[in-house]
């Protein structure tokens, strides 16, 4: 069958399982497609079994199977994955664009809002004096007036930050960035084993340095370094199922770096050695499986397609592997290694002043993603990675910006609240709470926590300089979280004294910034301002012959509108009305301070 008879038969499967929103899991298997659905009456058995290409439907335990014969299922699967990837995307896209929508049509409110009021204000200043009596021509103070436009709650810089956060992402869609996302992807399900592992290997140091449990040592070094010796494996099984191919097809080809068989084959004049390459050849391995497989499903006849194509993936992936991809890889991580070790050895303060300074952006952008491959050949290559201490300093700032907008809006209880809800996960690392729903609406403090995030890598770059190595045995966790995880090339107590010092420069400095800088007077003014319903002067009770004659004789009357004075002009024009030369005096002697 053609590729648009496969699309065609993976388009009508999706509506009759109950569409995107109802699959949780897509897999296959020799004959069929594996499907986990979240509602199982959404599905239509009946008008499944009536579709051409099906052959047959089975429900086994969590997952529902329809049978689409050898060969045939292999090419309707990724199309199938494709279609529900591009369903959900545009549900997204929806989400987004609406909460967008609501975000900029308010703003834009808020805008015409403030234009009008500015308006009227200048109308009222222009206008002559005569045509105002005393008692009505008191326009609200400047305190007043903020009083009665919405104040900026957290529900307010929620929405902005998901407007934000929705324009990122839709330009963050470019082609680079896209592969770096699915280059991300492929580390997510590695890293609870990177953790597990990682902390098992900390403690089997602490036990060496300590000469406690000589016993266990052994068996706690094979538990830490099982599964690093074969994470080229894994990463060729992710990688594989990441872009379309048989994800043990990947594995099976990346398992070839692995194997100290390897150390027998000579290429470029060089004998090959077990793990040459590590993740970056297993990453470039499993790409040119899914590429030789793909282009095998579209020339090969199904009949023959279950024989061939996996023998002809493994047999040609696994010699450019060999005879090639090894060579190369090996040596750009061996480069990579080199440079991260001279960089911050030699311009350490500088190099993570920039990298600490930078991240956030980064993030921002989607560019953070290809420091993941890095990270795990600097573990790989040296038990840990000497950037992400470097780069946690970030949350440090993020954090101490966030506090520093807490301590500044004491009037704001709804951005308060947030902050408060949000500042247990920026501690622990998780920072995008606090980044989309506090310091980038805000404008300022997002700068603010990016320099408290330079000065703490700086000053984990410095003793990087000195000679007091900080690293992570694994990636993922972040700020308080990384403290298990620490590592270094001299005693533990020194290094996480080091690691811990690096978070209190962060924090204080993005504090002291935000503090300082993070504010003009006129948004302290506007995100400090309660929402209450202003007092306005009880005209009604003032008798219209004490106000005529005041507007005439006293053209200065509204200028104490723009003074601190001004809330009390009820109290004196009660005075005007026993005594008529009274209001003068009371309104001229504001205007002349």
């Amino acid at each position: 069958m053609s590729e648009d008879t496969h699309r065609a038969t993976a388009a009508a499967l999706l509506p009759l399982v109950g569409g995107a929103p109802n699959v949780t899991s897509v897999a296959h298997c020799m004959t069929r497609l594996r499907l986990g659905v979240r509602n199982r009456s959404l599905v239509r058995d009946e008008e499944l079994k009536a579709l051409p290409a099906v052959m047959g439907v089975v429900e086994d335990g969590s997952t529902y199977q329809i049978v689409l014969g050898p060969g045939a299922v292999t090419r309707v699967t990724p199309a199938f994955e494709t279609l529900l990837a591009q369903a959900r995307d545009a549900s997204e896209r929806e989400t987004g664009g609406a909460e967008t929508g609501a975000a900029e049509r308010e703003n834009a409110a808020a805008e015409s809002g403030a234009a009008e009021r500015e308006t009227a204000a200048a109308e009222q200043e222009s206008a002559p004096p005569t045509a105002t009596p005393l008692t009505t021509a008191t326009p609200l103070t400047t305190t007043q007036r903020t009083s009665t436009t919405r104040p900026t709650t957290a529900e307010h810089l929620a929405a902005q930050g998901a407007a934000l956060k929705a324009r990122r992402k839709a330009r963050n869609a470019t082609p680079v960035k896209l592969f770096l996302r699915r280059v991300a992807n492929i580390f997510v399900p590695l890293i609870p084993a990177l953790i597990g592992c990682g902390i098992v290997a900390g403690i089997n140091g602490l036990l060496t340095n300590l000469g406690w449990l000589p016993s266990v040592v052994p068996a706690l070094t094979a538990i830490a370094s099982g599964f690093m010796s074969l994470i080229a494996v894994f990463v060729g099984y992710h990688t594989a199922k990441e872009f379309g191919g048989t994800p043990v097809l990947g594995g099976a080809v990346a398992a070839v770096i692995v194997f100290p068989g390897v150390a027998h084959i000579t290429a470029f004049g060089r004998h090959l050695s077990p793990g040459q390459g590590g993740v970056l050849g297993a990453l470039a391995a499993a790409l040119l499986a899914v590429q030789v497989e793909k282009h095998c499903r579209k020339r090969i006849p199904e009949a023959l397609d279950v024989l061939l194509t996996p023998t002809l993936t493994v047999l040609v992936t696994g010699l450019v592997t060999l005879f090639g991809l090894m060579y190369v890889a090996g040596e750009a991580a061996t480069a990579i290694g080199a440079f991260a070790t001279w960089l911050l050895a030699h311009g350490g303060a500088a190099a993570g002043f920039l990298l600490g300074g930078l991240f956030l952006p980064l993030v921002m952008l989607g560019l953070h993603q290809a420091l993941i491959p890095l990270h795990a050949t600097l573990i790989q290559q040296q038990g840990y990675t000497v950037l992400l201490p470097i780069l946690a300093m970030a949350g440090a700032g993020q954090v101490g910006a966030a506090l520093a907008v807490y301590v500044r809006l004491p009037r704001n209880r709804s951005v308060r609240t947030t902050i408060k809800s949000a500042l247990p996960a920026g501690f622990l690392g998780v920072g995008e709470p606090l980044i989309y729903g506090v310091s980038l609406p805000l404008g300022r403090p997002f700068v603010t926590a990016c320099l408290g995030g330079a000065f703490g890598g700086g000053f984990i770059g410095l003793f990087h300089q000195l000679g007091d190595t900080v690293g992570a045995t694994a990636i993922g966790p972040s700020g308080w979280a990384l403290f298990p995880l620490i590592q270094g090339n001299h005693g533990i107590v020194t290094t996480l004294v080091v690691y811990a010092t690096g978070l209190a420069v962060g924090y204080l400095t993005g504090f002291l910034a935000t503090y300082l800088f993070g504010f003009s007077k006129q948004m302290r003014t506007d995100l400090n301002t309660p929402p209450q319903t202003p007092e306005r002067p009880e005209s009604p009770e003032r008798p219209e012959s004490t106000e005529r004659p005041e507007s005439t004789e006293t053209p200065e009357a509204p200028e104490p509108a723009h003074t601190a004075e001004a809330p009390e002009a009820p109290e004196a024009a009660d005075t005007a009305t026993a005594a008529p030369a009274a209001p003068s005096a009371t309104t001229r002697a504001p205007a002349g301070t």
